[in-house]
Formats: C-alpha cells, sequence, structure tokens
C-alpha cells in the first residue's frame, strides 16, 4: 500500500495515527482534539497554521468592517444628534490588523499552540499518494487511523483576456495593504466583493464593483442585492450589474476593465474577488478516483471520504464558512475516536454579508425552496416600518423575509437584512434548524422594541 509513497522516500514513510493535510480553522480543530487525546498527529500546511480567516478572511477583514462603520454612524450624526467632522485614516486599522490579529502574518503562536496539545507541524505540500499515505514535498507519512484532508479554497481567477501577468489584487492584497488606492474596480459583487468595496469606499476610495449576475449578493434574495445596490450608490459606489468583464488593461496609470455591455471602467487598483476554487489535483483525490475537475470531495454525513479518510471545510462543498468547518470538525473528531455523534446536516446554514446594511440568511430562498417542489408561503416586514427601525432612523434600510413550508408549518428559510441583522438571524436559524412550528413562533414574546421584534410581525404576514 505504501509503495507510491516510497518512490519520493527511499527511507520509507513515517507511521503515525493520524494525518491532517490542511490547517485551517476544521484542519485545526481535528488535528489539536486528536493529538489531545493521545493520537500521534501529523499537520501538514504549505502556508499559516490557522488558515485564511485568522489572516486573511473573517477576523482582519471585520476590524476593516467595523472601522468602515464608526465612519459611516459618525456621518450620521447631522440631524439627529449635533454635528461632527469625520477624516478617515487607514493607518489604525492596518496597524491593528498587523498587530492584533494576524501578528504580521506570522503562525509561530499558531504553531507553539498546536505543538503544545502533541502534534507534529510539518510545513509543505501535502498530497495523497496511497490511500493511507500522505507526502510532502519528498517525504511520505503513513497513516494507521485516519487522514483528514482541509485544504479549503483559493480566489479563483477567471480567464479575462489581459488579466493574467497583471498586479491585480485578491482578497489578500485588499487585506494587507497599508496604503489606500485612490480609486479601486472590484471584479465581483458576492460577500468579499461587497464587504470590501463598502470599507473601501467608506475610507474615500472611489470604488466601481462590477457584477455579472444581475444583482448583487447572487445567492441571496434578489431584494437583498438590489437594496444594497441602492445603498451603495447613495454612498458613491458605481454599482455595475449584469455585465461581465471582457478585457483587462493595465499601465502606470492602473486599470481599464472593458465591461460585456462596452462601458470601460477605470481604478487605480483592480480586485479579483469572484469566488474561491477547490484544487482536488493538488491534494491527489484521483487515490479515490475523484476527478480533478470536480467542484467538491464528496462526503457522506459523517465527513468519510473513503475508508479512513474523512474531509472537512470548503473542500467538501457544503458551505465556505469557517462555522461549517467548526461544526464538520467536531464531527469528524466524534468519529475518528469511536464517540456518539448525530450526523451533518445542512438545512439550516446560517451565512452572514458584513455590510452595512449585515445581510444573514439561513436554509432555502424563496427560489431554491420553489425548486424543490415546496408549497411555499411567505412573510415579511420593512425594518423602518417596525419600532426599533423607526427609532434608529438613519441606517435603518432592511427587510425581514420568511419562507414556509405550507404543508409541514415550519421555517425552510429566512433573511434578516438591516442594522444587526447577523445578530437577529440567531433566532431564524433556531427556528430553521429546529423545525419549529410557526405557529408556535407567532405565540412567543418578542421583546419591545427590538430588530428582532420585526420577526413578529413578519409571521403575521405569512398567508
Amino acid at each position: 500500500m505504501t509503495g507510491h509513497a516510497g518512490e519520493h522516500d527511499t527511507a520509507g514513510p513515517d507511521v503515525v495515527d493520524v494525518v491532517v493535510v490542511g490547517m485551517g480553522p476544521g484542519g485545526e480543530e481535528v488535528a489539536g482534539k486528536l493529538a489531545e487525546a493521545g493520537l500521534s498527529v501529523v499537520g501538514v500546511d504549505a502556508a499559516l497554521l490557522g488558515g485564511e480567516c485568522p489572516y486573511w478572511g473573517c477576523i482582519p477583514s471585520k476590524m476593516m468592517v467595523r472601522a468602515a462603520h464608526l465612519l459611516a454612524e459618525a456621518r450620521r450624526i447631522p440631524g439627529m444628534a449635533g454635528s461632527v467632522s469625520v477624516t478617515p485614516d487607514w493607518a489604525p486599522v492596518a496597524a491593528r490588523i498587523r498587530d492584533e490579529a494576524t501578528d504580521g502574518w506570522d503562525d509561530t503562536v499558531a504553531v507553539e499552540r498546536f505543538e503544545g496539545k502533541g502534534g507534529r507541524f510539518v510545513r509543505g505540500r501535502g498530497r495523497m499518494t496511497a490511500p493511507d499515505t500522505v507526502t510532502v514535498d519528498g517525504r511520505s507519512f503513513r497513516a494507521t487511523r485516519a487522514i483528514v484532508l482541509a485544504t479549503g479554497t483559493t480566489p479563483a481567477i477567471p480567464p479575462i483576456d489581459g488579466l493574467a501577468g497583471t498586479p491585480y489584487w485578491t482578497n489578500h492584497d485588499a487585506i494587507e495593504a497599508e496604503e489606500l488606492p485612490r480609486s479601486i474596480v472590484v471584479l465581483g459583487g458576492g460577500a468579499i466583493g461587497a464587504e470590501l468595496s463598502q470599507v473601501f469606499a467608506r475610507f474615500g476610495v472611489e470604488v466601481t464593483i462590477v457584477e455579472a449576475a444581475s444583482r448583487l449578493l447572487p445567492p441571496e434574495e434578489p431584494e437583498a442585492g438590489r437594496l444594497l445596490a441602492e445603498v451603495f450608490e447613495r454612498e458613491g459606489i458605481t454599482v455595475v450589474t449584469g455585465s461581465a468583464a471582457e478585457h483587462v488593461d493595465h499601465d502606470e496609470k492602473g486599470f481599464a476593465v472593458r465591461l460585456s455591455d462596452g462601458r470601460v471602467v477605470h481604478g487605480e487598483r483592480l480586485l479579483v474577488a469572484t469566488g474561491r476554487r477547490v484544487d482536488l489535483a493538488a491534494i491527489g483525490a484521483d487515490v479515490f478516483g475523484i476527478t480533478a475537475d470536480a467542484r467538491a470531495l464528496p462526503v457522506d454525513d459523517r465527513l468519510r471520504v473513503a475508508d479512513h479518510v474523512w474531509a472537512v471545510g470548503d473542500i467538501t462543498g457544503k458551505g465556505a464558512f469557517t462555522h461549517v468547518a467548526m461544526y464538520q470538525a467536531a464531527i469528524v473528531v466524534a468519529d475518528i475516536l469511536d464517540r456518539p455523534h448525530a450526523p451533518a446536516t445542512y438545512h439550516a446554514v446560517p451565512r452572514v454579508t458584513f455590510t452595512d446594511p449585515e445581510v444573514g440568511s439561513v436554509g432555502m430562498s424563496v427560489e431554491a425552496a420553489t425548486a424543490a417542489g415546496i408549497d411555499i408561503i411567505i412573510g415579511r416586514t420593512e425594518v423602518p416600518s417596525t419600532a426599533r427601525g423607526w427609532l434608529h432612523k438613519a441606517g435603518n434600510e432592511g427587510f425581514i423575509a420568511l419562507v414556509g413550508d405550507r404543508a409541514s408549518g415550519v421555517l425552510v428559510g429566512a433573511t434578516a437584512m438591516g442594522p444587526n441583522g447577523g445578530e437577529v438571524l440567531g433566532l431564524l436559524a433556531l427556528a430553521v434548524h429546529a423545525e419549529v412550528p410557526i405557529e408556535q413562533l407567532r405565540t412567543m414574546i418578542y421583546a419591545y422594541p427590538t430588530f428582532h421584534r420585526g420577526v413578529e410581525d413578519a409571521l403575521r404576514s405569512m398567508l
């Protein structure tokens, strides 16, 4: 079984209990818990231990969002609480990201934390070279108990004519920026592109956001994307939807992007935020007969790919979120240690886009529920029409939308867009996850005046 690996390592493979390939949040959690349980664990990653989230994703980007929101709140003071002069300064934001979030993109502390649990960290690119063997830059490790694949995703760079070879940004460059450009074109109106566009605009950057689909935030309810576009345009962001980038030119002045509708948009910088992709060829998925062009690793409800092989995180295609990876990690740890656990389910995966207003959603959209053949009932309320929304006034855009299954009488999806939309989502995520009857939700007492009381108003409108 290890002959293939031996071709790379004439000394033979190291024999351990577990090899975890990819040490992002999910992989790190699995490796750490198994090491604490007394297993010999090797964690492998060519990049920083901890993965995308703490260094270029969730944590530093939300620091940026927090800073941008503070600027926006200050600008809302006139007419409500006095007057104020706001002068944006990117320097403290960049410093906070380096000092408090990423340690200057140094994972020494994270490696020491893992090794303190008894794990062994190997820096390099891991690839399956046999059903029980991972080879890392010519060195092989044979796992007697488990291999866990958690290599995540990388930015998907579209094959736009002229783009290759230019100094375009990905989210990494945007997060690491110590100085902001005067102008930027953002390709991609999903969560990453939308969040960063609003951050930059609030710090004085001239922003053009381009989304090939008909609206921003394509996975969300259509009204969420339309409302966000209205907010963006009021904040001075140029929003282009329904038109794809066809050609990129770059010179000392910056970027010129020609769109499919004939327009040309310009920016000193170009941020490509057009999605993420897995690289199954790089991890040797062909060992399991999985083609390199597959969109994800197929897993069962225990996250098993094959005998003694599990996967967690983005690579499974169950939701590219840290919270999904951590949820899956708990199941994998229990399964490897032969502990009882519930099977994985994904009917109530919550997600939040941290724009202002926030867009929180869970479960199915109206379109998805209809496509699934569900006889839907819909409830809706506008945030400004609720008591708290009216009190909030400036920056109160948003809505709460509910999607119910008429036959079963439960919610199958919901969206909470508005101030603290991601927090309001908590109630709705629980309702969808636990399949709480709509009639029972109607009998609850909702604190007044809160944003989540708008859920009661939306329930009343369900027919």
